[in-house]
This record gives structure tokens, C-alpha cells and sequence, in this order.
């Protein structure tokens, strides 16, 4: 059985992945494609309990360190328990963020060493990537104000615009250094717009891979 694409879907708040990967989802299963889409963090059981433990506002200062190595913990639960059994079963895996995420909301957003994130990506992970990534891109003003749109905001959605315009500019930047990897979107457009790109770029990659 040929092994099946792992395809992650990244972006800063408000850039509509959700509504964004259910398009693709639709897309790759009109074409036969047998497709998983997950999320990160998250994704097994236990990595969802993670979720809850880094998203949760609380009083407490949650230390850049340990929010990094819950990052990792709830990936590598979700990397072995569920992406790669899905892959060789020959499904194509949708990831809501992945460790493109990690580099842009802790290496970006909270200044971590991005040399500290690469040693924790390589033990973890391995060689372990994702085939291709789209990256959903919209300024920090329309995206945080779609995002104040939806209700009550979690711990990283309260964070102040200057922690997402460092997310932004490391995903930029990622795009810039990995131009084979990533596609990029506009997400700033209107939704018909958005996925008049995205329906271009899926297809190409389905073309490029079956």
C-alpha cells in the first residue's frame, strides 16, 4: 500500500483553518483520497488533556520552558499513536498546526531559542516532517479581530499584537526558508477567495502525488 501525505495547515489566530481544512478535507475525498484531519496540540486522548493544560487561562505564570516541553509531549503522543499508523495505512493526514506552530508561538511569540526547539523538534521527531504545509497568512489586526469575533478567548488568544506579529514574521520567515514545503495563502480575502486558492493549490499537490 503506498504510504499516504502528511499535509499540515498553519496560521495565526483568526486565518480560518477550521473552516479552511474542512475545505480541503471535502476537496481530497472528492478525489478518493482517504483523508484523517487532527489538530495540535492534540489529537490522541491524552494529548487533548494536554490541550486543555496549555490553553486554560489561569493565574498562575506558566513558565516558557514548560509550556515548550507540553508542546512536544502531547506531538510525540500524537506523531506515533495516530499520524504515522494513519500514513501507512495509506491516508492523507490533515494537521491543524504542527511543529511550524511550535516555532512560530514560542520561538516567535515568546522569544524562545529556536536552537532549544530544534534540539526538542530532532528528538522527538526524528526525520520525522510534513510533506507539504499550507500557510494561512492574514495581518495580526483582521486576524485577532476575526478571532475576538468567536467568543470567549483562550491563554494565547488573550496575548497582546506584538506576540503575534513575532508568530507572523517566524512563519513568514519558515516560508521563505522551505519555499518547497510551504504554500502560501491569502487569507486576508474574502472566503470564496481563500479557497479559490486553496482548491489551486490542493489540487497541485494531488497531482504532484498520486
Amino acid at each position: 500500500m503506498k504510504k499516504g501525505l502528511f499535509l499540515t495547515v498553519e496560521g495565526a489566530e483568526g486565518v480560518g483553518k477550521s473552516t479552511n481544512i474542512s475545505f480541503i478535507r471535502s476537496t481530497l475525498e472528492s478525489k478518493g483520497i482517504k483523508v484523517v484531519v487532527t489538530r495540535e496540540p492534540g489529537g490522541t486522548p491524552m494529548a487533548e488533556e494536554i490541550r486543555e493544560i496549555l490553553l486554560k487561562n489561569r493565574d498562575e505564570r506558566v513558565v516558557e520552558n514548560s509550556e515548550l516541553l507540553l508542546m512536544f509531549a502531547a506531538r510525540a503522543q500524537h506523531i506515533e499513536n495516530l499520524i504515522k499508523p494513519a500514513l501507512l495505512k495509506g491516508h492523507w493526514v490533515i494537521s491543524d498546526r504542527f511543529t511550524d506552530a511550535t516555532y512560530a508561538y514560542q520561538g516567535g511569540g515568546r522569544e524562545v531559542d529556536a536552537e532549544r526547539i530544534s534540539i526538542l523538534e530532532k528528538f522527538v521527531q526524528g526525520n520525522f516532517r510534513p510533506d507539504k504545509t499550507i500557510l494561512l497568512d492574514a495581518p495580526v489586526e483582521i486576524g485577532m479581530a476575526r478571532a475576538h469575533k468567536r467568543g470567549e478567548l483562550d491563554r494565547f488568544e488573550n496575548e497582546k499584537g506584538m506576540f503575534f506579529e513575532r508568530v507572523r514574521n517566524v512563519y513568514l520567515e519558515r516560508l521563505s526558508n522551505e519555499p518547497d514545503r510551504f504554500e502560501l495563502i491569502d487569507a486576508s480575502k474574502q472566503l470564496v477567495d481563500v479557497q479559490v486558492q486553496l482548491k489551486s493549490v490542493v489540487e497541485s499537490i494531488v497531482d504532484q502525488t498520486v
